[in-house]
């Protein structure tokens, strides 16, 4: 019996690489017939080291990451995915991709990019992807490549 996924969610970050995970998460969730959730987790971090924080960087954050979504959503609708959601949370991204969002959306496949925007952070405490690999209780697609499974140029010295 093949498997079946009920609930795709794909982590966007605007990075390219999140771009192909959610171009491919299109793809997988129109074959399942499942349900794509967009999930964006906006690093709280970030905000702590600046002394004179007063919520403008965050609403500021929120709504790049609601324009960002709404862009998704609307290019998963003309590409033909009926079922999209999206999800935008606050805090460390790792636990949250891994863990919370499947676990509070009841997700059984989590697809993203190789590599995200941080990389000061990949660089000395490991990526978000090498995180969820290792947490998440639900299958796990790390996109490396483009629609047609290469490698794009930009990634080849990476």
């Amino acid at each position: 019996m093949l498997q079946n996924y009920r609930k795709i969610m794909v982590a966007v970050d605007g990075s390219t690489e999140a771009e192909l995970a959610f171009q491919k998460a299109m793809n997988v969730a129109m074959r399942n017939d499942a349900e794509l959730l967009l999930a964006h987790v906006i690093d709280t971090r970030a905000f702590q080291s600046v002394s004179s924080f007063d919520g403008v960087l965050a609403e500021q954050a929120t709504e790049m990451a609601k324009q960002t979504l709404e862009g998704y959503k609307k290019q998963a609708k003309e590409h033909g995915c009926e079922k999209v959601s999206s999800i935008i949370e606050y805090g460390s991204p790792k636990p949250w991709i891994a863990k919370q969002i499947p676990e509070d959306q009841d997700v059984d496949l989590i697809m993203l990019g190789a590599t995200g925007l941080n990389a000061v952070e990949r660089l000395f405490i490991g990526s978000v992807s090498e995180y969820v690999i290792r947490h998440a209780a639900c299958d796990v697609l790390v996109v490396r490549t483009d629609l047609e499974n290469k490698v794009p140029v930009d990634q080849d010295d990476k």
